[in-house]
């Protein structure tokens, strides 16, 4: 048997470099604190899931998770219908294609902290224009001093921020559809919602199931956005888990406990985003199985 060339491993063997120091490594040092207690440099006492069963009972984690998934499912039920929606309108040829194209995404080349400081602007009533403008509708408008608000604020913020990403991936999906289709379409006299139901959308599965899980993902960590704009506040309205994690860890130094949560936060993301991309698995397969009953 003629021998099997290894020397290709050599190749990838700097990824693997590069992904040891820059995931495993730092992963297995937030293990090790989340099983101490750290009291000073020089010494350290093992507490083994003592941090964990801390941090499962604080009421302060159960708000924030409830209020952070309230807000990622409020991004989802937004963002994607809109993105569809923004995808359809988009021209499909021409020059005018470009230069919507451009226009859709330039909102994503903005850096996180920038948007947050641009909304923060926008949003007062002094020199900012939607907060002037609602106020000029006798609305009374406050992100810093009223909870409801600064969370709307903080939703519409990330809509204006994201949304583009989702278009421009259902975009992607419609024009990877053959004109066959339409042609065939046009012929049976399909209705513009027909050809969206039975053509547009099942071909825009596999890039809106990628927009779901990059977009629930991204909004479960939403930390830069509402720590420019709020602070976390007024009160805690603003304050999600990566913030509520920063809080502990920086803020009250707590390595320990901030470790073990650290951790809860990593599993809580897998496990939601497992249940979703099967559960999207699974309304795809039965809408295929209905698609060839019919």
């Amino acid at each position: 048997m003629k021998p099997v060339n290894q020397k290709a491993w050599w190749l990838v063997l700097p990824v693997f470099l590069c992904v040891a120091f820059s995931a495993v490594l730092p992963l297995m040092t937030v293990v090790n604190y989340s099983v101490q207690d750290i009291i000073s440099p020089e010494r350290r006492v093992f507490v083994g899931t003592e941090w964990f069963a801390s941090v499962m009972r604080d009421p302060d984690l159960h708000e924030a998770l409830l209020r952070q998934i309230g807000f990622s499912l409020a991004v989802l039920a937004v963002e994607i219908p809109l993105g569809i929606l923004l995808a359809l309108a988009m021209p499909a040829t021409g020059w005018k294609s470009s230069a919507v194209l451009v226009l859709v995404a330039l909102s994503l080349l903005i850096p996180w902290n920038v948007v947050g400081t641009i909304w923060q602007i926008f949003g007062r009533a002094d020199i900012g224009l939607f907060g002037a403008a609602l106020q000029g509708l006798g609305i009374e408008y406050s992100y810093t001093g009223n909870s409801f608000h600064a969370w709307l604020t903080v939703l519409v913020m990330d809509v204006w921020h994201w949304t583009p990403l989702v278009a421009l991936l259902g975009y992607a999906g419609l024009r990877s559809i053959p004109d066959a289709y339409y042609q065939a379409a046009r012929i049976d006299g399909a209705s513009k919602f027909a050809v969206f139901r039975y053509i547009q959308l099942p071909k825009m599965r596999g890039v809106l199931m990628i927009a779901v899980l990059l977009r629930f993902m991204d909004s479960f960590m939403i930390y830069t956005e509402p720590f420019v704009l709020t602070g976390g506040g007024p009160g805690n309205a603003t304050t999600f888990l990566s913030q509520f994690l920063t809080q502990k860890a920086v803020g009250q130094f707590d390595l320990g406990p901030a470790a073990a949560f650290s951790l809860i936060y990593f599993l809580i993301i897998l496990l939601l985003c497992f249940i979703l991309y099967t559960w999207m698995q699974r309304v795809g397969t039965a809408d295929k199985e209905g698609a060839g009953h019919e």
